[in-house]
């Protein structure tokens, strides 16, 4: 194996009054990163370009260098979820969140509180899918409280979600938005039309179910609205790359290695099974982690290159609990970047650490600010993450141990990498397909 790529979810960050004005990153205590940091080179990137918040799906595309709209998040994330597709078929992201009313539209929580159980979600999902429509439809519950819809037959994706928090529609995303279609096409209107009989009987299903009715009793917030976003029709035109092997657990990007030829291994979930959300998302780090080290040991001489997503550490970001992101910072670096710094240099492995997109706790939401990026590569010389030394350094030459930097946000931005865009970054660092 030539290469590692590493993904942490919502890395970025900006500095929070929690953790002393630093950023998780800053506040972390990750050895083996910082080890990896004073061998290599740093920079920082934007996923997509300046001043784009990126969703996770356009910032992974970019990544691997195609363009944001060579593919639609319903399209990855139905094949991630083992939805058998095809053309035409409508697939779209879905969110079970919380609502006071339809008439209002006041969205309450866009995850109902994270405390959807797995066995909750699976009941709903089968309630959903004895909904009568003029058309066939399959509605499958995947992590949390993520699904999936698709549409069966020929419609157009030319439509506007209800979903608005991520789009780039002007309203409030704290109300409920309409499908819309967005040209005179009989088939854009129809499709919107069908999406609207769709929610309205949704919601009067879900509003009604007895495990919400259970909900409220306990003082939880019900699962009685269904977000959706990322509707797509066309099977995603990305490049291929088959030289590559990768891990990856939750439905977007297990989609995303599928259509990019990737040999991916994976395992299943943990069911939440409680209402303890992190102690679930803890479960889900630990088990990555372990299960990262061992794909990546086992099958390291079969492949070109691996691309390993964390997708627990975004979290935190949306919820503002930077302690939290702190804390699965430290996890990961003393488990899995533990095992890389002593597995990749005597196997002559690169390693190239970043996140898809900035997740800021106190924004608890995606910016547009770049992620740092660490390049570990043997045959880089020491100490080039500085475009140029400090001459204050130059005086202890003698004793290069104590010329350390953090891999973070800030040490990044002095990195001699410099700015990057998404999509030259493997071939800025030679990640080849």
């Amino acid at each position: 194996m030539k290469g590692i790529l590493v993904i942490l979810d919502g890395l970025g960050d900006l500095p929070s009054k929690q953790l002393g004005d630093k950023t998780p990153l800053e506040a972390a205590e990750m050895p083996n990163l910082d080890f990896l940091a004073n061998r290599g080179q740093m920079g920082y990137m934007h996923p997509v370009r300046p001043g784009f918040v990126p969703e996770s799906d356009e910032a992974i595309v970019s990544i691997f260098g195609n363009e944001p709209t060579s593919s639609s998040r319903g399209q990855l994330e139905a094949r991630g979820a083992g939805l058998k597709m095809m053309r035409g078929d409508l697939a779209l992201r879905v969110n079970f969140a919380t609502i006071d009313s339809l008439k209002s539209g006041q969205i309450i929580d866009r995850r109902a509180g994270r405390t959807l159980t797995t066995t909750e979600a699976e009941i709903l999902s089968k309630a959903l899918n004895k909904i009568k429509l003029p058309c066939e439809f399959e509605f499958r519950a995947t992590v949390q409280h993520r699904a999936v819809l698709v549409l069966r037959g020929g419609f157009s994706d030319n439509i506007t979600g209800n979903d608005y928090t991520y789009s780039k529609v002007e309203t409030t995303a704290e109300k409920i938005g309409i499908f819309k279609p967005l040209d005179e096409d009989e088939n854009s209107i129809y499709t919107a039309n069908i999406l609207k009989e769709f929610m309205d009987k949704a919601y009067d299903v879900l509003n009604t179910h007895p495990i919400n009715k259970e909900r409220i009793k306990k003082g939880l917030m019900p699962a009685n609205y269904l977000l959706m976003r990322g509707a797509g029709i066309e099977i995603p035109k990305l490049k291929f790359y088959k030289k590559w092997m990768a891990v990856t657990y939750m439905p977007l990007e297990k989609g995303f290695a599928k259509i990019t030829g990737m040999t991916n291994f994976s395992f299943d979930y943990p069911k939440l099974k409680n209402l303890d959300a992190y102690s679930n998302l803890w479960e889900g780090l630990r088990r990555a982690c372990e299960f990262s080290e061992k794909s990546l040991q086992k099958n390291y001489k079969d492949f070109d290159y691996a691309y390993v997503h964390i997708k627990e550490t975004d979290l935190p970001g949306h919820d503002n609990k930077p302690s939290e992101k702190k804390r699965m910072l430290e996890y990961i670096d003393k488990t899995l970047f533990k095992f890389l710094s002593r597995f990749a240099p005597p196997n002559k492995i690169k390693v190239l650490v970043t996140g898809d997109h900035s997740t800021p706790c106190r924004l608890k939401a995606h910016s547009a600010d770049p992620v740092p990026v660490l390049f570990y590569n043997q045959s880089a010389p020491r100490f080039s993450f500085f475009r140029r030394i400090p001459s204050f350094f130059k005086k202890e030459e003698k004793n290069p141990e104590k010329k350390g930097v953090k891999f973070c946000e800030r040490e990044a931005r002095k990195g001699a990498l410099g700015s990057i865009f998404g999509k030259d970054l493997l071939e800025k660092v030679g990640f080849n397909r």
